[in-house]
Formats: C-alpha cells, sequence, structure tokens
C-alpha cells in the first residue's frame, strides 16, 4: 500500500516550500567555515538588546502556557495602527495566517488570483486546499493590476498582491493600488502581503483602506525588518468579522510566550528600525554598485534583497557561490532562470558576495 493512495490529489502534488540553505548544512555537506548567508531576506544585525531583555525575562515562564490570544502584543499593535484589537489575527509568522485565509474561505470549486513571479506560499496555499491557481502576466516582473482585473471572475475568492514582492522587489504605487482594490466585488477578499513594509518611506499607508474597503486583509510579519526570523511571529488585520473567522480556525497557542514578549518589545523599538533601514540603504547601494561594475543588470528592488540577472544558469552560479561560501538563492522556481536573489547584508558580507559572484562568473 502507497499512503499517497490514502492522501488527497492536492497534496501529493504539491512540491514542498524550500527555504534558504542553512549555514550549518553547508558546514556539513562542504566541511567550510566562515560561511555568509544571504538567502533568506533576513536582517543581518541580529535582534536588539532591548529585545534580548525581553527574551531572558519571559524564558523565566516558559513551563507556562502562552496567552492564546496574545493580548499585549494586540493591544500594542492596535495602539500603533489606531485599530481595534478584534481586527488582528496573530500567526506564526505571516505564512500562517495567508494560510489560515485560504482555510477560511477558499473551496476547491473556487479561484485563487496572484501575479508572476509572485511569492511561492500563494501557489502552495491554493493547491494544498484544491483549488484553482489563476497567475496574472507580470509586468516589468511586477503585478499587473490592469491584467489581473480582466481575470476576476464570479469565482475569484481570493486575491494574493505582494507589495513590495517577493522575489522581484517590486512595488505598486499607491493610487494604483487602492484603485485596483476599489473595483475588485465585495466578494472577493484581497491579501496584501507586506512583509517588507518597513523598508523605505516610500511605502503605502494601506491600513487607512480597512475601514472603506471591508474585503481587505493586511499582513505583515516581525521576522523580516524587525529581526525575528527565528521566532515567528506574523499578524493580519482586516475587518472585525474576517479577524473572528481566521481565530476559529488558527492552531491555539500558535504563538509561543517567548515569540511574544519579543515582538511587543520590537514593536516599540523605533530606534532599531531607523538603524535596520539605514544599513539596507547603504547595503542596497553597495550592491547595486557592485553589480554596475560587473555589468550585470537587476531588478530594481523596494525590500532588503534585490534580484539580479547573472546572464547564464542561476542555479549553476547559486551551487558554485556554495563553494567559495556564500549561500544566496536561486530563483529558477519562480520561472527566472538566470537570475539570483540576494538578501542585503552587512558591509563585510555584501563585499564577500561581490568578490565570489565575480570569480564565479
Amino acid at each position: 500500500m502507497s499512503f499517497c493512495d490514502l492522501a488527497l490529489d492536492c497534496v501529493t502534488q504539491l512540491q514542498p516550500y524550500v527555504p534558504g540553505k542553512p549555514i550549518e548544512e553547508l558546514e556539513r555537506e562542504l566541511g567550510i567555515s566562515n560561511i555568509v548567508k544571504l538567502a533568506s531576506n533576513e536582517n543581518p544585525l541580529g535582534p536588539s538588546a532591548k529585545v534580548l531583555s525581553s527574551i531572558e525575562n519571559a524564558a523565566k515562564e516558559v513551563t507556562r502556557y502562552p496567552d492564546g490570544n496574545g493580548f499585549v502584543l494586540k493591544a500594542a499593535l492596535a495602539e500603533k495602527y489606531n485599530l481595534d484589537t478584534a481586527q488582528i489575527t496573530l500567526g506564526n509568522g505571516s505564512n500562517d495566517v495567508l494560510e489560515c485565509v485560504a482555510r477560511a474561505f477558499v473551496t476547491p470549486a473556487d479561484e485563487v488570483m496572484f501575479s508572476q513571479y509572485a511569492f511561492a506560499v500563494y501557489p502552495l496555499v491554493t493547491q494544498a486546499i484544491g483549488a484553482k491557481e489563476v497567475i496574472a502576466p507580470a509586468r516589468d516582473y511586477g503585478h499587473d493590476l490592469s491584467a489581473m482585473s480582466t481575470l476576476i471572475s464570479e469565482r475569484t475568492k481570493l486575491i494574493f498582491i505582494a507589495n513590495p514582492n517577493n522575489p522581484t522587489g517590486t512595488y505598486l504605487e499607491a493610487n494604483e493600488l487602492e484603485a485596483f482594490i476599489a473595483q475588485v466585488p465585495e466578494t472577493t477578499l484581497v491579501v496584501l502581503d507586506e512583509a517588507y513594509v518597513e523598508y523605505g518611506e516610500q511605502q503605502v499607508n494601506s491600513i487607512d483602506w480597512l475601514e472603506q474597503y471591508s474585503n481587505l486583509i493586511i499582513t505583515r510579519t516581525f521576522s523580516k525588518a524587525y529581526g525575528l526570523a527565528g521566532l515567528r511571529v506574523g499578524y493580519a488585520l482586516s475587518h472585525p468579522e474576517v479577524a473572528d473567522l481566521l481565530n476559529r480556525i488558527r492552531q491555539p497557542f500558535n504563538v509561543n510566550s517567548i515569540a511574544l514578549a519579543a515582538a511587543t518589545t520590537a514593536l516599540q523599538d523605533n530606534d532599531y528600525i531607523v538603524k535596520t533601514t539605514r544599513s539596507n540603504d547603504a547595503g542596497m547601494k553597495q550592491l547595486i554598485a557592485g553589480f554596475n561594475e560587473l555589468n550585470l543588470s537587476y531588478i530594481p528592488s523596494k525590500g532588503n534583497f534585490i534580484t539580479v540577472d547573472v546572464q547564464k544558469n542561476g542555479d549553476q552560479v547559486f551551487t558554485d557561490l556554495l563553494q567559495q561560501g556564500v549561500i544566496v538563492r536561486p530563483v529558477s522556481n519562480y520561472g527566472l532562470p538566470k537570475h539570483i536573489r540576494v538578501s542585503i547584508g552587512l558591509q563585510a558580507e555584501n563585499q564577500r558576495f561581490l568578490d565570489a559572484l565575480r570569480e564565479v562568473l
């Protein structure tokens, strides 16, 4: 007997999400040290002293279950964004709430729309529930909202939009994005995935739209700019009725007590965010200058990463860089076979990558 015969077809056909290669795995495989990881869009600064202190204090109570409702973190989020706590759903990373949205509202008879080159989790959650995916063709590697509008049908239950987009870093302006949301039928949910919203002053103030568009769901995370990727904390902001449904199906205690404490502290540490964005801006300029010297074209990015055309097989360049102790991200699975994505690191890490890239090319 094959257990695949017992499983749902939509599950057996899934290809699991492939994360960035861990440093420890490369050390085991190649026996090398002093590895630079620029693969997973992590904050290179490490957690702030305030966050480390809150983690230490919270660790003293790990024998207790966490607050299943996340009262303190929700209160901090509500105060920051001038919302009601009833509009907030906490998740084990924003991936968790993305899946909750699909599970709560989408059936196999429905369609889920997202853009070409969009985040890999969107097709994964769509396939996992057996729904039909509708992939809108990209424009300049980013979302073509006009094309997406023409693809909306009576079966379209959910639309994912990442702004900035991962892995391309492309960005939609506020007027264009709001105009699209305004013409989406009320029965179609729009998930605005803003995992990288903290990087740059150019970002849309989308939270103001929640009052007007009840079908809008905004997802954000503490994994990127806030530097808490290892603790897995994300959240959704939405209409209270939507949040109520999401909170019904999320797993109990889906955010642990240490993560709750760290996220609450991180949310209030504005100095850390300023330091993060300044470091990211400097690193972005450093990598762009390096690409220009190598005569490589890149996709302009509003995130903490940049995707570059290496003019040859990107998977091979990724493998060659591993031999140099540098981990980046191949993106052939996104339909970009000659590109790689590199996270913005510290100055020395960025230079290490550029030197290695020059050698392998």
